[in-house]
């Protein structure tokens, strides 16, 4: 099954993120090296993709399909070869070998999200905790995962309209992060945008206030 979401000419994964999820978009521009930063990007494309599918097909079982489709070609991202031809698989295989990074959470997001098509509740872990966690071991090197665990459950809380939970939950969520490296922090960032419809100038002021006290 060819996969009908590969990049249209002109297209960067840049934009896509920015487009599809503004939040983590705004949060990778703190990270300062360019490199690191195209590779936050290349995670948020991935997720993206995934996002963007039960918008092109309205059947459960047509959306499981392109999902089963991404969760194969995870065998050639974390094999070390990517589908060529497919800039979001290719960034995606670049950034799995080089950051040495677990399929674990990968596989999880493509079931929740498979689980999300058929009717079941959104799997916070996988949706949010899991990603995060993908995301600061990209910009910190290995050895975060805890400390992210419950900035990632504010965002998912707030992503799924539970903001009063998600507010409840920052001091543990902070408590965490204290323990992650600066240079890791745009990983967690967007946690600390719990109203997803606040307008982007008032976005980006909330982000350069966490990301200056390193706090959500």
């Amino acid at each position: 099954m060819a996969d009908p979401s590969s990049a249209l000419p002109g297209d960067t994964l840049d934009a896509r993120v920015r487009a599809a999820d503004i939040d983590r978009w705004l949060s990778s521009r703190f990270v300062a090296d360019e490199r690191l930063r195209a590779d936050l990007v290349a995670l948020y494309a991935f997720e993206a993709e995934l996002m963007a599918i039960p918008a092109r097909v309205t059947q459960p079982l047509l959306a499981e399909m392109r999902y089963v489709w991404w969760r194969e070609q995870l065998d050639g991202v974390f094999a070390g070869v990517a589908r060529k031809g497919h800039p979001v698989l290719e960034a995606l295989t670049d950034i799995a070998v080089r950051h040495r990074l677990e399929r674990g959470p990968f596989d999880a997001l493509v079931e929740a999200h498979i689980g999300r098509v058929h009717g079941e509740p959104h799997d916070i872990d996988a949706f949010y905790v899991g990603p995060m966690q993908v995301a600061a071991r990209i910009l910190a090197g290995p050895g975060f995962d805890d400390a992210v665990v419950e900035a990632g459950r504010v965002r998912g809380l707030a992503q799924t309209g539970h903001e009063a939970a998600a507010r409840a939950l920052r001091g543990r969520a902070n408590a965490g992060v204290r323990g992650l490296p600066a240079a890791g922090f745009p990983a967690v960032a967007a946690a600390a945008l719990v109203r997803p419809e606040a307008p982007e100038a008032l976005k980006r002021l909330r982000l350069v206030w966490a990301v200056a006290r390193g706090r959500l």
